[in-house]
């Protein structure tokens, strides 16, 4: 029998339950699909959940989990909402998509982008995106345009254009999380977090950044509460770094240049459902310095294995602080959402890394290299 047969033959013994669920087809009940949406998928979703135990040891938080979103396709969980905000533009005949971004969204329209031949344009605050992600963005053909101002300005100059075409026969979609379908398609995290865990968290903590993921996030626990999947929802908290947090009362924009840039949005856009969600569920939202969130990032690293992009590790530094000052139940369940992983700003990484050893090519010579 040839190879080819033999393919054949076992696609045909397996069963829809045996092989690796589509995002939107497993959450379809939830998501505003169509007989029309075109089913795409690059891999998106269903991320780990870690249990931390070294960290929690650490802190006295023997229930800390690690929703770990740098697995995504691209490397962080803007692919969730971009898969369903690209097919419904495929769907509504768009022939390219556009975005403003500092970075993780640039590179997750590229990818969907490209895996749909769809034309992507990508505006950026030049000089405000990490080397990873900008990269990632042009090697899948994405025309990348930096501008002379911050995300706020760049985001409103794509809705200008975005407004101008639809008076044109250029279709493009918009697919910043001012899109709907993006913020409907990042919820499905909330749900694999309940599956996991066999119910609904007592914390949920995550990076504000646009403010747009808490409301996802709150969305997905409520969608599951009312459908009677869950009986509880999260209280949940957001984290900001303490320079840039408009969410959090009377707090400065700050200089972009630092190690949160993926979090310094000075307008998020989504802050009303933010604020929505941390009043509804009784929580919080508060800043976090650049220097426990690198702390945080480190650790995260060193003691469980799990290399986050530095804006990530805002929640677990926000959940740290919270123990510190005995203002969580250290008995809770309390999971903290990783947004991105660590290879999309290399140049952080590098300097919170030991310099290399080196020595002569023999045993003995590393043995004292090393003081063994």
């Amino acid at each position: 029998m040839r190879m080819s047969d033999v393919l054949r033959q076992l696609r045909a013994q397996r069963t829809t339950d045996d092989a690796r669920p589509r995002l939107m087809e497993r959450y379809a009940a939830f998501l505003p699909l169509t007989p029309a949406t075109p089913n795409l998928s690059l891999g998106e979703g269903f991320t780990p959940l870690i249990h931390a135990r070294n960290l929690g040891r650490l802190l006295g938080l023997p229930l800390l989990y690690l929703k770990v979103e740098g697995v995504n396709p691209t490397g962080s969980f803007k692919d969730r909402g971009m898969v369903l905000a690209v097919a419904k533009a495929l769907e509504d005949g768009a022939r390219a998509i556009i975005c403003a971004s500092t970075g993780n969204t640039a590179a997750s329209a590229a990818a969907y982008g490209a895996a749909t031949g769809l034309e992507v344009i990508v505006v950026i605050p030049q000089g405000q995106i990490a080397t990873g992600k900008l990269l990632q963005a042009q090697m899948a053909g994405a025309r990348v345009v930096g501008v002379d101002g911050n995300f706020d300005a760049a985001l409103q100059a794509v809705r200008y254009l975005v407004d101008d075409a639809r008076d044109s026969e250029r279709r493009v979609a918009l697919v910043n999380s001012v899109n709907p379908h993006r913020l409907a398609g990042q919820k499905t995290a909330a749900f694999e977090v309940c599956e996991d865990l066999g119910g609904a968290p007592d914390y949920l903590a995550i990076p504000v950044g646009n403010a747009g993921n808490i409301s996802a996030y709150w969305q997905g626990f409520t969608d599951y509460r009312d459908a009677g999947m869950v009986e509880t929802r999260p209280v949940m908290l957001g984290f900001q770094a303490a320079g840039a947090a408009p969410l959090v009362l009377g707090a400065p924009v700050g200089d972009p240049h630092t190690v949160a840039t993926a979090i310094r949005i000075g307008n998020p856009a989504s802050a009303d459902k933010a604020i929505r969600a941390r009043d509804e569920s009784g929580g919080a939202i508060e800043a976090v310095t650049d220097d426990e969130i690198l702390a945080a990032y480190r650790d995260l690293a060193r003691l469980e294995g799990i290399f986050c992009e530095p804006a990530s590790a805002a929640s677990l530094a926000g959940i740290r602080k919270l123990a510190a000052d005995s203002r969580i139940d250290p008995g809770a369940t309390i999971v903290c959402v990783l947004t991105g992983h660590g290879l999309k700003d290399p140049d952080t990484a590098m300097r919170n890394v030991a310099p290399t050893l080196t020595a002569a090519a023999d045993a003995g010579a590393i043995r004292d290299v090393l003081d063994w």
